[in-house]
């Protein structure tokens, strides 16, 4: 049997449908065996970046593995920003490389190069997944598969690499003379009991708790726990933007995203609070701002993730952690909820009447957007989020297209959110776009971008013309890296080098391109228009494209100017470098009179 044929028959058994590939010289024997291997096939983009963002995404809407394949040399390094996404935001990846054939390897030669475009691809990966190998003896072939997708999901999830030379691909060998792999036992998932009586005292113990809940909630298959120990306990609880999409908007208990880049009622919340126990969530700098000393700085803190280093980072970065708890969140979620049941807790009636207040004061979408003329892109935004309905898949690039999603979409029931929440590559959402539609046969992908990251995917549009992928493409247009821009208006004087057109930015007709590929396509540049263009171009059969014309000079606010530690509690709602109004301590009468 050929050992490219053992490969794509153990994606089949892996449950992985797809595949997105780009040929090469050393790929094409896996990519053969992948076409004519019943239960899996493959998908073509048209760059390999995206191939590996293609395979994040399907990876992130399943539930289970992607798979990409790229050749040797470029191709398999044009992979390396897609991993890392999958990396940082711990997303079970299988990535098979071609390498040059054995015989033509450079091996101790001390040379750079021996073999056509030869790269030591499993060396250059080591560090941004969490196996990666180069096949040297073919009978060991599904040993080094096993062992890659048990370790991808194990503990933390997350990317891995097999690199299978040429020669070993095309080489027939003996089934039955395969070595298997034997899987260690999963570390046991019970957590301390003496640690959920820590918790529960906590809880006793606190009058404004706050619950966080992180984009590990989702990774552990959580969302129903996370859900459960709300209703148990009764207190507000803060999304980190991975996790935005666990609760409606309409929510009594949730307060929606905190951070630097988050909305003002639940940065309140999670300022005032006297103890925030957060469960999947690394609390990265966008979560606690610069220091991280000023994060919820009256607040005893518990933190639950499975990476013990995710915890133990505070203590070179300044903030103590209470409780650190290195546990399997589902599990963890279990036991506080049962060990909950029957404890009585404070009355937090007049935190969550607090809670509300700020809610209902600081809405994330001022009414008065709606009487300006040209587009404000958070009424498109709150437009956007009544048109969808329950169950829809909404993925994003970086820049302000993100920010303005995740400060102004009202999330319904069973909708997902999809972006590289940690590594924030701009081009990304046209390539998860792709993933997620191959992830939902026949349903359709929301796709909210910017004129930028379009830029760096815009060859993506090909492959969704191709297969007729539903991705209704929603681009925010203001003609640059609006996001970038709003850094450059903080630190460097408001000169727009290289994030403008005037900057030396290119802008091409975008609708243009779009029906070029054979897409529908039009421009949206009044309020007023939303409505109407907005529900055509969901309603159309197959893909859309609305280019949405917004002023280059609209901003993400609130933000948090970047290196600002999050300031004591005075009532400067209006002072530009403190945009968010991040407080510390109640609030002021002097401010609650406002």
């Amino acid at each position: 049997m050929k050992l490219s044929n053992i490969v794509a028959q153990f994606l089949v058994e892996q449950g992985i449908g797809h595949a997105f590939v780009v040929s090469g010289g050393a790929s094409l024997h896996l990519i053969h065996s992948i076409a004519e291997t019943k239960g899996t096939a493959y998908v073509c983009p048209q760059h390999e970046q995206a191939g590996a963002m293609a395979a994040d995404a399907y990876a992130r809407v399943t539930g289970g593995m992607g798979c990409a394949v790229a050749t040797s040399g470029p191709g398999a390094t044009n992979l390396i920003t897609g991993i890392c996404s999958a990396y940082y935001d711990s997303v079970p990846v299988l990535f098979l490389t071609g390498n040059v054939a054995t015989f033509r390897a450079k091996g101790d030669t001390g040379v750079r190069q021996v073999g056509f475009q030869e790269t030591e691809m499993a060396e250059m990966c080591r560090s941004i997944t969490k196996y990666s190998v180069l096949v040297k003896d073919p009978y060991r072939i599904r040993y080094e598969l096993q062992k890659a997708v048990a370790i991808a999901k194990s503990g933390r999830p997350g990317p891995v690499l097999v690199d299978i030379p040429d020669d070993l691909q095309r080489m027939d060998i003996d089934p039955a003379k395969l070595v298997e792999y034997s899987p260690e036992a999963d570390a046991a998932k019970q957590v301390s009991p003496d640690q959920i009586r820590a918790c529960v005292e906590a809880l006793r113990g606190s009058r404004r708790p706050v619950l966080v809940y992180g984009w590990g909630i989702h990774l552990s298959h959580a969302e129903a726990e996370a859900r459960a120990l709300v209703k148990t306990l009764g207190i507000p609880v803060a999304l980190t933007w991975a996790a935005l999409d666990l609760y409606p908007f309409s929510d009594p208990q949730a307060v929606g995203g905190f951070g630097t880049h988050g909305i003002r009622a639940a940065n309140f919340t999670v300022q005032n609070a006297d103890l925030i126990l957060s469960v999947g969530s690394r609390l990265d700098t966008k979560a606690t701002g610069s220091p991280a000393s000023s994060f919820a700085r009256e607040a005893k803190v518990i933190m639950v993730d499975i990476d013990p280093a995710e915890i133990n980072k505070f203590k070179r970065f300044g903030r103590h952690i209470d409780l650190g708890i290195s546990n399997d969140a589902r599990a963890f979620l279990q036991a506080l909820t049962k060990a909950a049941k029957d404890v009585r807790f404070p009355d937090l009636q007049s935190w969550r009447e607090r809670v509300a207040q700020w809610k209902a004061r600081y809405p994330a979408v001022d009414p008065k957007y709606a009487a300006q003329r040209d587009v404000n892109p958070y009424w498109f935004v709150k437009q956007l989020a009544a048109q969808l309905g329950e169950g829809e898949v909404i993925v994003s690039d970086t820049g302000c297209a993100l920010a303005w999603m995740m400060q102004a979409f009202e999330f319904k029931e069973r909708q997902r959110f999809f972006h590289a929440f940690n590594n924030t590559p701009m081009g990304y959402g046209l390539p998860a776009a792709i993933g997620a539609c191959f992830a939902r046969p026949g349903k359709r992908t929301i796709l909210v971008s910017g004129d930028g990251s379009l830029q760096m995917s815009i060859h993506e549009l090909a492959t969704i013309a191709r297969h007729r992928l539903p991705v209704k493409i929603l681009m925010f247009n203001n003609q640059g890296h609006g996001m970038v821009r709003q850094t450059q208006d903080q630190w460097l004087g408001s000169h727009y080098y290289a994030t403008s057109v005037e900057g030396g930015l290119a802008a091409p007709d975008f609708v243009a391109v779009a029906r070029a590929h054979g897409i529908e396509a039009d421009t949206l540049e009044l309020n007023a228009d939303i409505k109407a263009k907005l529900a055509r171009a969901l309603a159309a059969d197959g893909p859309a494209f609305i280019n949405i014309v917004v002023d280059p000079k609209s901003r993400v606010q609130p933000q948090v100017k970047f290196g600002r530690p999050n300031e004591d509690g005075e009532p400067l709602l209006e002072r530009a470098e403190f945009l968010s109004n991040m407080l510390v301590k109640p609030l002021p009468a002097s401010l609650e009179k406002n």
